[in-house]
């Protein structure tokens, strides 16, 4: 059983798991977090929700714990820098020899915390891909 000291608020449960606390609620409705509703309120387990985050030891081939994700084009890589400035951020990502650069919202970098050397994926999601050949 869950001690009253364990229980944690939307609020607080979204600062824990880097998410936005209405896309927590969102889980907590669908039974995707362990939650209890409590009038009009939604409490979790601090225990239950640090317990059921993946490991770092997970296969990232998974795209963090199982996400599924409609985008066929995924190339594992390594973040070789990240500059933020303002409200973006430019994330440079090293795939074997090639380079992919992505520009992505500062807030996304932070929630991601994004740091030089983590293995990432660069997902592509195009209806188009060109192909050009040198000569």
């Amino acid at each position: 059983m869950t001690g009253m000291d364990d229980l944690i608020t939307a609020a607080e449960a979204a600062e824990l798991l880097h998410l936005h606390v209405k896309r927590v609620q969102h889980l907590a409705r669908t039974g995707q977090l362990p939650a209890t509703r409590f009038g009009h309120k939604w409490l979790f387990s601090r225990s239950k929700l640090l317990a059921a985050q993946p490991s770092p030891e997970r296969h990232v081939g998974e795209l963090s714990g199982g996400l599924e994700i409609s985008a066929r084009n995924r190339l594992r890589g390594r973040i070789a820098s990240v500059i933020a400035d303002g409200v973006m951020a430019e994330v440079r990502v090293q795939v074997g020899d090639q380079e992919i650069v992505s520009i992505i919202t500062r807030a996304s970098a932070e929630r991601l915390r994004l740091t030089v050397g983590d293995e990432v994926f660069a997902v592509m999601k195009s209806t188009e891909v060109m192909i050009a050949k040198p000569g």
